[in-house]
């Protein structure tokens, strides 16, 4: 029975591994293989009936699918490492906007103080970002 463990590598192949689908592999392996021995019993050649169940077996994507769906935390993780690079991206670029706000309030107009309400604005994007690292983490 290595054509039906070899389609369903082929089949299967892209999947990321996992024990839920090493049993659902194992599971289909044995209930294809019941279905060869049975049409062997009913006089078909082994080729002949290896196809026949391979055929019958019918559509496998939704398994696909939900086998997907279930690998997806593992790409949770890249999107929380990702949002994580950047909130340190934009926590590095709002402090260098607001020190050179703030070198040129003292060195052209030292008796006003303007450079904090620029500072308001600027501290939006960390936070926004933090916000989203804080939503994808929460999922």
């Amino acid at each position: 029975m290595v054509t039906i463990k070899d389609y369903l590598e082929e089949l299967f192949g892209d999947i990321p591994d996992s024990v839920e689908k090493e049993n659902i592999k194992q599971e289909i392996i044995q209930n294809l293989e019941e279905k060869v021995q049975d049409l062997i019993k009913e006089g078909k050649t082994e080729e002949d009936a290896i196809n026949k169940s391979i055929v019958d077996f019918g559509d496998v994507h939704e398994i696909r699918n939900n086998l997907i769906k279930a690998a997806q935390p593992k790409s949770k993780k890249k999107d929380v490492l990702r949002y994580k690079n950047h909130l340190w991206f934009s926590i590095c670029g709002s402090v260098l906007i607001i020190g050179l706000f703030l070198f040129i309030n003292f060195y052209y107009t030292p008796d006003i103080i303007w450079f904090v309400y620029p500072t308001f604005a600027i501290l939006w994007w960390p936070l926004g970002t933090l916000f989203a690292l804080l939503s994808i983490k929460k999922k």
